[in-house]
Parts: structure tokens; C-alpha cells; sequence
């Protein structure tokens, strides 16, 4: 589907309304603006605008994006760590904030999560319902010592 041109002025309104009303990066900003056909020249106008003018500002759009993905859809590092990426979040932003959260902030989403999985899990015996259990953590972004944790609570 391809989407309708826009004139420099239409796509900076539809831009800072969009970015007024939630955080989003740079990446998402100038893949829009690419759609939209714009000139290479104006999506740099448009990208330093929004950047000066503080409507996108990719180190405070990771800090949410983490806390929302970790607190909301009950996901691990890794998991976000991905999602970030094709976001174009560079390590180089996302590394120092990820260190703000700490191993308890990380197993008090977790450990909710296991609880309620653990109710559906079948399993022959106990070790299969953590192997089960285990996996399941993992593919949710936590590392196999954050599972391991998480279960001996």
C-alpha cells in the first residue's frame, strides 16, 4: 500500500502531533518521512526540528520503551534489546539505561508471569515443568540465571 505525498508543512504538522502525543524514535520518524516521499533535504529539516524542539529525543523514548515493555508485556533484556534494535536505538543509549534497572526490578516482572504459566504447564515431573518453565522465561527476553532465580522464589 503505498501512501499518499506529503508537502514539507503537512508532514512536520502530522509529526509533532503524532510525536505530542506519545514518544517515538528517530528511526520511526524518518521511516514516515520516507513514505512519504519526502526530499532528503527536507527530512533533515524536518528530523533537526523535531529534534531541537524536543518531540523526539531518542535517549527518553528508550528510557519508556523499556520500563513499558518490562512492566506492561512482561518482557526480558533481550527481548527489548531486539526490539530497540529495529527501532535504531544504538547500544550506545540503551546500554546505560538498561543498567538503571536492577536484577529485583527484573524478577518482580518475572516471577508473576512464571506463577501463572506454571498453572498451565503439564509436565511429567518437576524437572520438566521447569525445563518447560525455564524456556518459556527465555523466549520472553530473560536470561536462563534470571529464570533460574525466579523459580527458587
Amino acid at each position: 500500500m503505498m501512501q499518499h505525498q506529503k508537502t514539507e508543512e503537512q508532514a512536520l504538522a502530522a509529526l509533532t502531533k503524532l510525536c505530542a502525543a506519545a514518544e517515538h524514535s528517530t528511526r520511526e520518524m524518518e521511516d514516515k518521512l520516507r513514505r512519504w516521499n519526502l526530499p532528503d533535504d527536507a527530512i533533515e529539516r524536518i528530523l533537526n526540528y523535531l529534534h531541537e524542539e524536543q518531540y523526539v529525543d531518542d535517549t527518553r523514548f528508550c528510557r519508556a520503551f523499556i520500563e513499558d515493555k518490562r512492566v506492561y508485556n512482561g518482557w526480558g533484556q533481550r527481548k527489548i534489546e531486539q526490539a530497540l534494535y529495529l527501532k535504531g536505538i544504538p547500544h550506545a543509549i540503551s546500554d546505560p539505561l538498561f543498567r538503571e534497572v536492577t536484577d529485583s526490578q527484573w524478577l518482580e516482572t518475572l516471577v508473576p508471569i512464571l506463577r501463572q504459566k506454571a498453572r498451565s504447564v503439564n509436565a511429567k515431573d518437576d524437572y520438566e515443568r521447569r525445563m518447560k518453565l525455564i524456556r518459556f522465561a527465555m523466549t520472553r527476553g530473560f536470561s536462563y540465571d534470571q529464570a533460574q532465580e525466579a523459580l527458587d522464589q
